[in-house]
C-alpha cells in the first residue's frame, strides 16, 4: 500500500503542473482555443496507459506494470520539457502523451490496493490510493511559481520550469513501483483471455459495468473540461500562478482528500447512493461557478471543491462496484477498459472545453458541462425500477 501510495502521488503531481503550464503555454502559442490539447494529450495519453497497463498486470503482475509505465512517463517529461522550453507544441504534447502513460498505470493501481482487502472494504481500500492525490492537490498547485521562477533564473522560458519537474517527480515513481513485492500473474502463463469486440461490448453493456461506467465518464468529461479552462479564465482576469494554484489547489483537496469518506459510503451504502451524492454535487458546483466566474478568492474556489469532490464520489463509487462485482477472471481487463473508456471521454471534454471557451467563454463551459453530469440520473433512475411481471 506504501508503494503504491507513492507512485499515485508522485504521478498526480506531475500531471497538475504539467497540464496546467502546458495549457498556458499551448494558449500563448496557438491562441485560446487550442489551450486544451495538452490536456488532452496527457489525457489520451492515460486511456492508453489504462489498457496497457491492464494487460501487463494481467501478465506480468503488478511491479512489471507499474515500473514499465512510470519509466515511460519519465522519458515523457524530458520530451516535454523539451517542448516547453523551445516552445515545440508538437514535443509538448507528445511528452504529454507519454507522461499520461505513467498517469493511466496510476489509475489503475487503485484496483491493485482493492484486492488487498476483503469484498465488503473493497471500495475503502481503492480509496485510500486515491486519497494520495492530495499529495498533488498541495504539491503541484504549490510548485507552480516556485518552479516557474527557478527556471527564469536559469535563463529559460518560465513555464518550462512546473514541466520540468515532472522527470524528476517520475522517476521517485518509479523506484516506489520497484519497491513493489513481487506478485504473481492474474492470468496463467500461455492463456490469453479472449478479447474479442463481440465479447467486450457485451461485457460493457451489462448492468455491472454500464451504470458505473457512464456515471464515471458524466463525471469525468464535467470535471476535466471545467478544471481545464479555470487557469485560462483566471489568467485572463489578470491573475497570476498564485492565484490559479490557489484555486486549482482547492479543487484538487476535494478530489482526493475526502476519498476516506467517500470509500465508508461506498462501503456501508453501496455504490450506487454514492454516484447519486456525486452526480447531486457536481450540480450544485456547476451552478456556483456560474454564479460566481471571477470571485477567485470566494466563489471559485468553493465551485472548484465542490466540482473535485463530486467527482471524487463518483469515482469511489464506480471503482467499487467494478471491483466488487466483476467476474475474477476478466476483472483486470474490464477494469482497464472502463477507465481508457472514461479518459478518452474527457480528452474530448478538454479539446471541446477549448472550443466552447473560445466562443463563449468560462460560463458557457460550465453550463454545458453541468448538464452532462445530469445525464446519467436517466440510467440510474431506469436500472432501479423493478422488472414489470406479465400478466
Amino acid at each position: 500500500m506504501a508503494a503504491l501510495f507513492a507512485g499515485v502521488a508522485a504521478m498526480n503531481t506531475v500531471m497538475v503542473g504539467a497540464s496546467t503550464a502546458g495549457s498556458l503555454i499551448a494558449a500563448e502559442r496557438a491562441g485560446a482555443g487550442f489551450s486544451g490539447l495538452p490536456n488532452a494529450a496527457g489525457v489520451l495519453g492515460t486511456a492508453s496507459g489504462a489498457l496497457i497497463a491492464a494487460t501487463l498486470v494481467s501478465r506480468r503482475g503488478s511491479r512489471f506494470g507499474l515500473v514499465t509505465l512510470y519509466a515511460l512517463a519519465t522519458g515523457g517529461g524530458l520530451v516535454a520539457f523539451g517542448g516547453a522550453v523551445t516552445g515545440t507544441l508538437a514535443l509538448l504534447l507528445a511528452g504529454m502523451a507519454l507522461l499520461g502513460l505513467g498517469n493511466g498505470a496510476a489509475q489503475l493501481s487503485r484496483y491493485v490496493a482493492a484486492e488487498l482487502y476483503p469484498e465488503q472494504r473493497r471500495a475503502t481500500g481503492l480509496s485510500l490510493i486515491v486519497l494520495a492525490g492530495t499529495v498533488g492537490a498541495l504539491a503541484g498547485p504549490a510548485l507552480l511559481a516556485p518552479t516557474s521562477h527557478l527556471a527564469g533564473l536559469l535563463a529559460l522560458p518560465e513555464l518550462s520550469g512546473p514541466v520540468g519537474l515532472a522527470v524528476v517527480v517520475t522517476a521517485v515513481a518509479v523506484l516506489a513501483a520497484a519497491a513493489l513485492p513481487r506478485t504473481a500473474a492474474t492470468t496463467p502463463a500461455g492463456v490469453r483471455p479472449a478479447f474479442s469486440l463481440a465479447d467486450t461490448g457485451r461485457a460493457l453493456r451489462s448492468r455491472v459495468v454500464l451504470t458505473p461506467l457512464v456515471a464515471m465518464v458524466a463525471a469525468q468529461v464535467c470535471m476535466v473540461a471545467v478544471m481545464t479552462m479555470t487557469p485560462l479564465q483566471l489568467h485572463e482576469h489578470g491573475h497570476g500562478l498564485d492565484g490559479v494554484g490557489w484555486v486549482l489547489g482547492a479543487h484538487m483537496i476535494g478530489m482526493f482528500a475526502l476519498a476516506p469518506l467517500s470509500g465508508r459510503i461506498a462501503d456501508r451504502w453501496g455504490g450506487r447512493a454514492t454516484i447519486y451524492a456525486g452526480i447531486g454535487t457536481l450540480a450544485v458546483a456547476s451552478a456556483t461557478a456560474i454564479a460566481a466566474p471571477t470571485a477567485h478568492a470566494t466563489g471559485l474556489p468553493v465551485a472548484l471543491f465542490l466540482l473535485g469532490y463530486g467527482w471524487n464520489l463518483v469515482f469511489v463509487g464506480g471503482s467499487g462496484l467494478l471491483s466488487r462485482d466483476l467476474p475474477a477472471a476478466e476483472r483486470t481487463r474490464l477494469q482497464g477498459i472502463v477507465d481508457a473508456l472514461v479518459w478518452s471521454a474527457s480528452a474530448v471534454a478538454s479539446l471541446g472545453a477549448g472550443q466552447l471557451f473560445g466562443v463563449g467563454g468560462f460560463v458557457l463551459v460550465t453550463a454545458v458541462a453541468g448538464t452532462l453530469a445530469l445525464l446519467p440520473l436517466a440510467l440510474l433512475v431506469s436500472r432501479s425500477r423493478p422488472a414489470r411481471r406479465s400478466p
